[in-house]
């Protein structure tokens, strides 16, 4: 007689995976959804011709900006939510933090009166923590590689898309709430 294995049994084989906590998961799923919602709106509204006087953010660094950062927040999300260690993470992965350098490069040509806001010190973490990425990474210490994500997920992204949806006059702001 053999034995069946359930997926979700005890019994069940270890894959190489790594997986973030129930709270970093939480948060990370919370933020994924919430951000992107607002995003769809907002956008939404702009297509829809629902918010006036768009074009003078009609500038190259805020167009690069945008469309960089737009699908970080799906992709990190789902990055940090799915199976890890596959082709697929890792291919995406990279996808995902070349996006963030391109937001975070983008990010010094956009500047309010001239010079720059307290918004900007998100771009030297951001540049930080995608270097602390790979290099833990490329180490194997994926404990680290995982708490940096997370932490970049959350901080080099959340935030300042935070402070773009509640900042009155900032872009996202203005698409969605008018």
């Amino acid at each position: 007689m053999t034995a069946i294995t359930l997926p979700f049994s005890a019994a069940a084989p270890k894959t190489a995976r790594f997986d973030i906590g129930p709270v970093a998961r939480t948060a990370v799923s919370l933020a994924c959804f919430t951000m992107s919602f607002a995003v769809v709106v907002a956008l939404g509204k702009a297509a829809f011709g629902m918010v006036d006087n768009l074009h003078h953010y009609a500038k190259l660094p805020i167009i690069i900006h945008v469309a960089a950062v737009l699908p970080t927040i799906p992709l990190g999300g789902w990055l940090l939510l799915a199976k890890k260690g596959t082709a697929l993470h890792k291919q995406l992965g990279k996808i995902w933090l070349a996006l963030m350098l391109i937001t975070a490069t983008s990010a010094i040509f956009i500047q309010s009166n001239g010079t720059f806001s307290w918004i900007h010190l998100f771009v030297p973490i951001t540049f930080h923590a995608a270097w602390k990425v790979v290099a833990t990474a490329r180490r194997g210490d994926i404990q680290a590689h995982k708490r940096h994500l997370v932490f970049t997920y959350l901080t080099a992204l959340m935030l300042p898309g935070l402070a773009a949806f509640l900042i009155p006059g900032r872009l996202m702001n203005v698409m969605l709430l008018g």
